[in-house]
């Protein structure tokens, strides 16, 4: 059995299995967290064409991702500290990806007329209208509490307390997600776009430390890592996957929590990223897709080039270097800020 065989033998339905609820309260948790910091807006793009880019995108990045057996969360932040060759392979394709799509969304007939919107012309709420809106926000997000607490206290009560876990896992995360405005696609798009590497270093902090936290726990319980295929599957899975989330403007994380912000251009990429996945499901034994790309596509361990001390080792090399490879865009930035801001001192003093 193959692994998408694996993962789509599923029993129940989502309320029944962990994964299904940790998606689930990640949509809640993220919508929690925007109701309570009332950051909830139904807003719409000025540009009505990012509708029809967004679900583009999202198609395309949904595809990519199933065809790499995983988005940033399935595929790299959890691959590369399980030490997972597939995982290394996706991230430097979605890097490549994430270019390609930069090029794409700076074509003219993409970005489309600017049309500035004046302060006057944009809407004030008074302060009864805000405090209407606050209860409701403050209404609505005691409702989901109270939910995902009876579902919490059903699951315990009926000996199930793995899905318990699940809903509350779920959502931390998601208001986590939405409180730090976490956004994968920013952290590979900024480097091209603005050359800033704030997010991209915040990320290889984060896999450094998932990849030591992982290796003790892995050290200590005797578990096998989760290994998948790495092969021209990934190669392509992973360039799709970056390409898209810049087309649509955010990565499947990124989509729900601003899907739950009331963002109406991130419900239409998340459709997009669903049609996406449906094609890929589609074509994988009809177009022959694992036939050719997958199939013979080995699962490739780190672990496998002196066991785990060999392959925490390795994975903290190619951190390191990737981290070395961002300094060029690092340094010309901050060079570029301090020039600026001499400049600008300048001008004071010459000015007084």
């Amino acid at each position: 059995m193959d692994l998408l065989q694996e993962v789509t033998a599923l029993e129940g339905g989502p309320l029944d299995r962990t994964d299904g609820w940790i998606v689930i309260a990640m949509l809640a948790g993220s919508l929690l967290a925007a109701l309570w910091a009332d950051d909830f807006r139904v807003r719409t793009p000025p540009l009505r064409r990012r509708f029809p880019q967004a679900l583009a995108g999202g198609i395309v990045a949904g595809f990519g991702a199933r065809l790499a057996f995983g988005c940033n969360l399935a595929a790299m932040f959890t691959g590369i500290p399980q030490f997972s060759l597939h995982a290394w392979l996706f991230t430097l394709t979605t890097a490549i990806g994430t270019w390609l799509g930069v090029q794409l969304i700076r074509q003219r007939w993409w970005r489309g007329p600017t049309r500035p919107v004046p302060a006057s012309a944009r809407q004030h709420l008074t302060a009864e209208q805000n405090r209407r809106r606050r209860v409701r926000h403050l209404s609505a997000f005691t409702v989901i509490v109270a939910v995902l607490a009876a579902a919490c206290l059903l699951y315990l009560l009926t000996e199930r307390p793995l899905l318990a876990v699940a809903v509350v896992f779920g959502t931390v995360f998601g208001a986590l997600i939405q409180r730090g405005q976490i956004c994968f696609t920013a952290a590979f798009r900024d480097l091209w776009v603005t050359r800033k590497t704030k997010l991209s270093d915040a990320l290889v902090i984060g896999l450094a430390t998932a990849v030591i936290t992982t290796f003790v726990v892995l050290l200590v319980t005797g578990m096998d890592p989760l290994t998948k295929p790495a092969g021209w599957g990934t190669v392509i899975g992973g360039t799709l996957f970056g390409l898209g989330i810049v087309m649509a403007g955010a990565c499947e994380t990124g989509m729900m929590y601003r899907a739950m912000e009331g963002q109406t251009v991130a419900w239409v990429a998340f459709g997009g990223n669903v049609i996406g996945a449906t094609v890929l499901a589609y074509g994988w034994d009809h177009w022959g897709i694992h036939r050719h790309l997958v199939a013979s596509a080995p699962p490739v361990s780190l672990t496998s080039f002196g066991g785990l001390w060999g392959a925490l080792v390795i994975s903290l090399v190619l951190l390191a270097l990737w981290w070395l490879a961002m300094s060029p865009r690092r340094t010309s930035r901050l060079s570029r800020l301090n020039a600026e801001g001499s400049a600008q001192t300048e001008r004071e003093e010459v000015a007084a």
